[in-house]
């Protein structure tokens, strides 16, 4: 199906009213969505960069908050929140929400993903700018607007519960794995006390996705950098360890223990915690650990089998080794964890 360009040329106008359509030079090709059904278009206009979104359900109503303020798009809503409190996000230029269309800042190539691949000697710097910047971002964050469309939702024991069985349905079953009456009641009481435990925690903001691929670089002329967030329009209520757990145990990189532990040293020092706090925090990281891992393996499969997209499988087994890694940290007195540890190694062999 064709895309009308109609609306975003009118965008453009507002903000760049010499520009014509005929003008924009699009470039459908040069970015990419990941596993989303956005569309992403470059141009270049009087010497500045511009990127428009396109959304193609973004009108529904699923994808609207009737927030005390005017009824926006989440995507929009959080922006403006993290701007307010000093986050880094993408500037917005000009918006049509009921067509579908945003106009962006143009943040670059450079992910954070990307960045390290061309310069991994910049990792531990980068590493602790991100963990310091998610922890004050933390803080800043405490108290929501209220209304806030962050404050509707919450990985509840539900959603949790819900995500855990991504991985039992797709990660095992969908791979040909299934579990017998007995495994299958074990698997199940262990998903149910692992959610509900994790559901009990106290609960702050959660980007939900605070990982290497959401995490932009971008470089000034004078060589300054910054980190710019983006795709964080599902962020909802949880754990404080949910997004450090995205971001250190992500399925696109790999960390020794040592860089891991630093980092979450770093991350308890902008919070104030004393000893006895660092160490809960390290039990509640590889917890969330177990819950979030296991569900991006399930999810992974998910994307290839029911949206076509392969490109996710080659993360799906270390992925399930970054979730083993944990239980067997918890092995030790997570009865729990032993158990689910050895019915995932029976299934899938290490």
């Amino acid at each position: 199906m064709s895309l009308d360009f109609a609306p975003l040329a009118e965008l453009v106008a507002r903000v760049a009213p010499a520009a014509t359509a005929s003008a924009l030079a699009l470039n459908p090709a040069a970015m990419v969505g990941g596993a989303s059904s956005r569309r992403y278009f470059r141009f270049e206009h009087d010497g500045k960069r511009y990127v428009a979104m396109y959304v193609p359900d973004g009108a529904t109503p699923e994808e609207i908050h009737k927030g005390p303020a005017a009824a926006r798009w989440p995507f929009l809503e959080v922006r403006d929140l993290l701007a307010e409190r000093g986050v880094t996000v993408p500037e917005l230029f000009a918006e049509d929400t009921a067509r579908g269309w945003l106009l962006l800042e143009d943040l670059g190539d450079d992910t954070l993903a990307n960045f390290l691949l061309r310069l991994p000697a910049e990792k531990p710097g980068l590493y602790t700018q991100v963990v310091t910047d998610l922890a004050r971002a933390q803080r800043t964050l405490a108290d929501l607007p209220a209304g806030s469309v962050v404050s509707t939702r919450a990985f509840d024991a539900d959603l949790l519960r819900w995500e855990i069985d991504h991985f039992r349905e797709w990660g095992l079953e969908a791979r040909g794995v299934h579990l017998d009456e007995v495994d299958r009641a074990l698997f199940d009481g262990i998903a149910d006390r692992l959610a509900t435990r994790i559901a009990s925690w106290p609960r702050g903001f959660v980007h939900r996705d605070y990982q290497s691929r959401n995490l932009m670089v971008v470089t000034g002329a004078d060589g300054t950098r910054r980190i710019v967030w983006i795709d964080f329009q599902d962020a909802l209520l949880g754990p404080r360890v949910y997004d450090l757990v995205a971001l250190l145990n992500d399925s696109y990189q790999e960390f020794d223990r040592a860089f891991l532990e630093a980092r979450l040293d770093e991350f308890g020092a902008v919070h104030g915690y004393d000893a006895a706090e660092r160490t809960t925090l390290g039990r509640e990281f590889d917890l969330v650990t177990v819950q979030r891992k296991l569900k991006d393996a399930g999810r992974f499969v998910f994307i290839d089998k029911v949206k076509g997209n392969p490109s996710f499988l080659q993360y799906v087994e270390p992925t399930i080794d970054k979730a083993r890694a944990a239980m067997d940290r918890l092995a030790a007195d997570e009865p729990d964890m032993r158990a689910l540890a050895e019915l995932v190694g029976r299934v899938r062999p290490r």
